[in-house]
């Protein structure tokens, strides 16, 4: 800076200057120029990707003249745009209002360039829909991984099933070469089989890559296992009864294969390595994030399963948010005053806060316990897994040492038992803090229903089951008792809240295949027993009640609401972007929808746009 008394001295200066002093005076000034615009362009080259990618600030929007950001608050209010900064939300609403607000905020961007106030803006594709990340509240993280490395559903009988184990042996060399190794794989289906019959290690045996091989398969319903010969005697001797199980056996006394429920405790098989661990999560995560899930309610953690996942989480950040069900062993001892909930706090992705007990089987084998006979096998009504006496001494106790108490039960006869214990545990106390949950609830009377609402326990429901069984259903449970199965509105209506989920494996892992069987009840194809307007339709959900059944209550059920769940100021920016808009498709469009990308935490973690 000149100060005044230099002034002369300067301008005579500048009259020295040579014209060559002048050219690099003029080159100098549009060296500076080029650097100008050479930053803008690149600015504008890359904003996309780098506000994207990053904890940095950005605006996502749809195009001008529409609102196809889904925030999912009270109001279920559409938004143009959201403006991001450092993972959060900060503001909603037009690209003039965000940026207006932007000018008024004094949060900067690390990422924005000096010569720009304004952050980066996003659009996305014309047609496209943004919605909050995905949850499902109820899957098998490591389980559905299993099944991607042999998966058997789909297989028509069993003999194709046999041939699918065989090719899984012959395609995969250190396998195929070493007999002693073990082959696992799920998701078989015998209820969709011609006979409907259990398989048997028979059946296994008969083929002859698979002869002398130890093989444990999985039913699609996780209840049953499927052994070949070496496996079974293996793990020999077996106790002539399972307490809430059974072993299968022939006219002889014999074990034919097939482990039921409990009885699947008793297989021995080798401890499962950490790289087998790593890869059926990775393999697992990564469908995850391709189908715009950003977190997913883990229904039963064993204790190695939740060691991996904790070191997991210490060694990395965690793709998405895993929010874990520890499995309680009625045998063993109680841990609920001497293990601590973790909790997530701040960028933590991993929370395991809650307790998950069996108390029954499932409707697909038969296990499920119900208040009267199976109408297609009146010699059985199902099974308890535990003494009933487990749930009104251990439910208690877990809610009083701080967790989330979560309850497995499929029978009206267990969700009846189930509903008396937490009717009686929860005299008295705060439900909101608590918040237990009613896993599955898939058969209920009217009244438990209306219980269930009355005392706030959350009902964590899984739509892709109601299509599935709805096949064999009456046929199992006769036209009257059936009324009650997946009755998803009378549950809304009775005051419950519900969470949808998948239950993968046993279902298809897609969100969007249980969006698509909450809203119409009918099969891929658009089939149903009742016809096209789904089965029992009148207990279908409305697209507003599937898709807040995918947000904001599964956030409700994990205590992560404040924070996640709708796209609102102050909540973390977890999104996926949708190629079309799920809330006005024809129906028989909806699982043609593709996810075009997956933020967690406003970075990309799938796609593109």
């Amino acid at each position: 800076m000149y100060r005044s008394g230099d002034t002369n001295n300067a301008t005579k200066a500048r009259h020295e200057k040579s014209s060559g002093t002048t050219s690099n005076f003029v080159l100098n000034r549009s060296f500076q120029f080029l650097v100008v615009a050479l930053s803008v362009a690149a600015f504008f080259l890359v904003r996309g990707p780098l506000g994207w990618q990053s904890n940095s600030s950005y605006v996502l929007c749809s195009p001008e003249g529409t609102r196809k950001i889904y925030t999912v608050d009270n109001a279920n209010s559409r938004v143009q745009c959201i403006l991001i900064n450092d993972a959060v939300i900060i503001h909603t609403g037009s690209l003039a209002q965000v940026l207006q607000q932007w000018q008024n905020s004094s949060t900067r961007s690390k990422l924005t360039f000096k010569y720009y106030n304004a952050p980066p803006v996003r659009y996305i594709q014309p047609g496209a829909i943004v919605v909050p990340g995905l949850s499902d509240s109820h899957a098998h993280i490591l389980e559905y991984g299993a099944t991607l490395q042999l998966p058997l559903e789909g297989t028509k009988t069993v003999n194709e099933t046999v041939a699918r184990v065989r090719d899984y042996i012959l395609s995969n060399a250190d396998i195929n070469s070493d007999k002693s190794k073990f082959v696992l794989g799920g998701g078989w289906d015998h209820t969709v089989w011609p006979s409907g019959a259990w398989p048997t290690a028979a059946d296994l045996e008969s083929d002859p890559i698979i002869r002398g091989r130890p093989v444990v398969l999985q039913s699609k319903d996780c209840h049953a296992l499927w052994l070949s010969q070496t496996a079974l005697e293996s793990s020999f001797p077996f106790p002539e009864k399972v307490d809430g199980g059974l072993i299968v056996r022939d006219d002889f006394g014999n074990p034919t294969g097939m482990l039921l429920d409990n009885a699947q405790d008793l297989v021995r098989q080798p401890k499962l390595l950490e790289d087998d661990l790593l890869k059926r999560f990775n393999s697992a995560i990564q469908k995850a994030i391709e189908y715009g899930l950003t977190s997913i309610h883990d229904a039963g953690l064993d204790p190695a399963s939740l060691n991996f996942f904790e070191q997991e989480a210490r060694r990395r950040t965690l793709p998405i948010r895993i929010y874990g069900m520890s499995y309680f062993d009625e045998n063993g001892e109680y841990w609920g005053n001497t293990t601590t909930p973790l909790i997530a706090t701040g960028d933590g992705r991993l929370t395991a806060r809650s307790v998950k007990i069996f108390a029954d089987g499932a409707l697909r084998t038969g296990g499920a316990a119900l208040y009267e006979p199976y109408a297609d096998n009146p010699t059985t009504n199902g099974l308890m897994r535990l003494d009933t006496e487990v749930l009104f001494k251990y439910i208690p106790l877990f809610l009083r040492d701080g967790w989330q108490v979560n309850v497995h039960a499929i029978g009206d006869r267990a969700n009846g038992l189930v509903v008396d214990a937490f009717q009686a545990s929860l005299n008295g106390a705060n439900v909101t803090a608590l918040r237990p949950r009613l896993e599955h609830a898939q058969l209920m009377t009217k009244a438990d229903m209306h219980r269930l609402g009355k005392l706030g326990v959350i009902a964590s429901v899984q739509p892709t089951h109601a299509i599935s069984d709805m096949l064999f259903a009456e046929d199992r449970l006769g036209p009257e008792r059936v009324k009650n199965l997946y009755a998803f509105r009378t549950l809304i209506e009775s005051g419950a809240r519900i969470a949808l989920g998948s239950d993968a494996p046993v279902e298809d892992l897609n969100p969007l295949a249980g969006f698509y069987a909450a809203i119409t009840r009918l099969s891929r194809g658009g089939e149903s027993p009742h016809g096209a307007d789904g089965w029992f339709p009148e207990q279908r959900l409305t697209r507003e009640e599937a898709l807040r059944g995918m947000t904001i209550d599964p956030a409700y059920a994990s205590f992560t609401e404040t924070f996640l769940g709708s796209l609102e100021v102050g909540k973390r920016a977890d999104l996926v972007v949708f190629s079309q808009d799920i809330m006005t498709a024809p129906v028989n469009q909806i699982l043609a929808t593709k996810v075009l990308a997956t933020a967690v935490d406003g970075k990309l973690v799938y796609g593109a746009i």
